[in-house]
């Protein structure tokens, strides 16, 4: 294995320990996320996913929930993580799946 295969799992291990969060909503979201999605990050996708993960769960959630926002560096953060958060979206579960 190289030395970048191994690398790459060791991030993509701590990164998915760090997807457990206090908010069940948005464990929910990232724990589909990390079984969806995660082998496919890039590198520049995971480090995008790193920075996410340092922000307050409500923050978090709303920019998962897109939520319009007035505060500036949230509607930055959107726009430049949008192929991330889009790939979160894509984790939430459905209508039909939240009845169930």
């Amino acid at each position: 294995m190289l030395n970048a295969e191994i690398l790459r799992e060791a991030e993509q291990r701590r990164l998915a320990w760090r997807c457990r969060r206090g908010m069940l909503e948005l464990d929910i979201v990232l724990q589909r996320f990390v079984g969806k999605h995660f082998n496919g990050l890039t590198m520049t996708e995971m480090a995008q996913l790193d920075t996410l993960l340092e922000l307050p769960d409500n923050v978090f959630w709303e920019l998962i929930q897109e939520v319009q926002t007035q505060v500036s560096a949230t509607k930055s953060l959107a726009k430049e993580y949008a192929s991330v958060l889009q790939k979160l979206r894509e984790s939430r579960p459905s209508a039909e799946q939240e009845t169930a």
